[in-house]
């Protein structure tokens, strides 16, 4: 799984630095993937629908068995 997420990581990750930030894998726990978003999207005030409505999205359209993403 960790495999798969890191692809879907990898076609969000242009849109991210295109705006100055980026994401990283942190670990998977159970169904639950945790990442980290870094440079401009660290802090961002939009940096939470980046996350649910953007990154999380795309991980569960490519890995359907992932039910969250949590930024940590």
């Amino acid at each position: 799984m960790r495999e798969k997420v890191e692809q879907a990581l990898a076609k969000i990750r242009p849109m991210l630095e295109r705006d100055g930030g980026s994401v990283d894998l942190m670990g998977i726990e159970g169904t639950v993937v945790k990442v980290r978003l870094t440079g401009a999207c660290h802090g961002c005030p939009m940096s939470q629908m980046t996350l649910k409505s953007g990154i999380e999205r795309v991980i569960k359209q490519e890995v359907p068995e992932v039910t969250e993403v949590v930024s940590v």
